[in-house]
């Protein structure tokens, strides 16, 4: 099972955070998309998965920021 983990942020340390998840996932779509162009399903399944989860994390600090 993973473990999980507790930390306190500022709301400035948190908008760090947001902005550096929307900008990882950013190169992930972006390298899906070229990917997809290029036919490379596995590797659009990769960037796909990646940005999803990064998705998923950005959603738990933003619902923490409020």
């Amino acid at each position: 099972m993973t473990k999980k983990l507790s930390i306190e942020l500022t709301e400035d340390e948190a908008e760090i955070v947001i902005d550096a998840l929307e900008s990882d996932m950013e190169g992930y779509v972006e390298a899906a998309k070229d990917a997809r162009a290029n036919r490379k399903q596995s590797d659009v399944t990769t960037f796909t998965e990646a940005s999803d989860r990064i998705a998923a994390v950005l959603k738990k600090v933003q619902a923490a920021l409020g």
